[in-house]
């Protein structure tokens, strides 16, 4: 099923281009990476997918709602609050998935939100299919390491039960080994049914995701025109100036 359907999507300013010509199409299961270096537009490609963040150019259809994880300035953890309180917080106001809706939200979502009051921590991991990530409870936001942050993000992001769940820099701040669990734990939540994409300066080596590469649009291109991305599901997709 196709959950983001990206055709010619720009978002142009009076300082210029911000990205262009983006053709994304992402599918339930399907794993997404949008790459480049900072200041290249990823961040708010990735808003504007989720329906955060307007786009003036180009089509962008999207089925069923969209969730953020962790995207600096934008959606980031309550310093004041430990993990455990974060997810509590997040199922109370949530509520219970109500049953015309039970068919159509992921069932360990669905588990999650009835255990808020026994084990919340535990089924919001497990929810999330993370239950060997890197994630203390008793943690307090302001504590977290950037890959605590990012995982944190994806597990909140999950419980609403989204069909789009998109996360940003998910590489800041890492070191090799973070790197690669946090983009095979990304692959496991798109294994769950979700359209996940995230942005990061690369992929790492062996990650199973479609990857698009946006270049830096603040560099001189003929008549101002930014790189264009496409999505390619047989290899990386390539820049076109």
């Amino acid at each position: 099923m196709k959950i983001v359907e990206a055709g010619g999507l720009g978002l142009r300013t009076r300082r210029g281009w911000v990205y262009r010509d983006v053709d994304l199409t992402a599918e339930a299961g399907e794993l997404h990476a949008v790459t480049g270096p900072p200041g290249s537009g990823r961040t708010s490609l990735l808003l504007t997918l989720a329906g955060r963040f307007p786009h003036t150019d180009g089509e962008l259809r999207r089925r069923g709602p969209a969730a953020l994880g962790q995207v600096v300035g934008v959606h980031e953890p309550d310093p004041t609050l430990t993990v455990a309180e974060h997810i509590q917080e997040r199922l109370l106001l949530l509520g219970p998935v109500p049953r015309r809706r039970r068919q159509l939200v992921p069932v360990a979502a669905v588990r999650a939100r009835r255990a808020y009051r026994r084990d919340a921590f535990a089924a919001a991991i497990a929810g999330a299919g993370f239950t060997d990530a890197p994630l203390d409870p008793d943690r307090y936001g302001r504590d977290l390491t950037p890959v605590e942050r990012q995982v944190l993000g994806l597990v909140l992001a999950s419980l609403s039960g989204p069909s789009l769940i998109v996360a940003d820099d998910v590489d800041a701040g890492s070191d090799a080994p973070e790197r690669e669990w946090i983009w095979a734990a990304l692959a496991r939540l798109a294994d769950r049914g979700y359209a996940v994409i995230a942005s990061g300066r690369a992929v790492e080596p062996g990650a199973t995701a479609i990857v698009h590469r946006i270049g830096d649009p603040s560099l001189p291109t003929p008549a101002l025109v930014a790189p264009r991305i496409a999505a390619d599901r047989d290899q990386t997709a390539e820049v076109k100036a």
